[in-house]
């Protein structure tokens, strides 16, 4: 199994685990006399089933990132450095949308804001770091698609 099957499969077993979480929580009481519209042993046992798989397929994909080597790093360096681009570049464009907008007065009396740093310098860091977030993110996607699952 490649690893992007096994992100795959994670992420509809996360999807399976709440649904069954959802009916458990629905049929764990009834009104007196009324039997349950599912059993909840039955599922209380599918999900310890999923969850048991899900920790499997977590070890597993962890272990697949830390020994799967991109550049001669490991593939978890590289999903860290996107998961810090995402933020980096999130918080770039809030300054952006801040020091973008322009500041509302009503009268002359009124006390005027300035833009303290340069709205088109920021664009470009923004560019910068967007098209680096482009690049790393399709060089962990290739990987995932040609890497073995360990």
């Amino acid at each position: 199994m490649k690893l992007a099957e096994a992100l795959s499969l994670r992420k509809d077993l996360q999807k399976r685990i709440e649904q069954l979480k959802n009916r458990l929580r629905s049929n764990v009481k009834v009104q007196e006399g009324e039997q349950p519209l599912e059993d909840p042993k039955a599922l209380a046992a599918e999900l310890d089933d999923c969850l048991a798989q899900l920790e499997t397929l977590i070890y597993r994909i962890n272990q697949t990132n830390m020994e799967t080597l991109v550049d001669g790093a490991p593939l978890t360096r590289l999903m860290a450095q996107k998961e810090v681009l995402t933020k980096r570049i999130g918080i770039l464009r809030e300054v952006f949308d801040e020091a973008s907008s322009l500041g509302e007065r009503y009268s002359r009396s009124e006390i005027k804001q300035v833009c303290t740093i340069s709205v088109s310098d920021l664009g470009k860091k923004i560019d910068k770091f967007s098209k680096e977030f482009r690049e790393l993110d399709n060089k962990i996607q290739a990987t995932n698609f040609s890497t073995e699952l360990k």
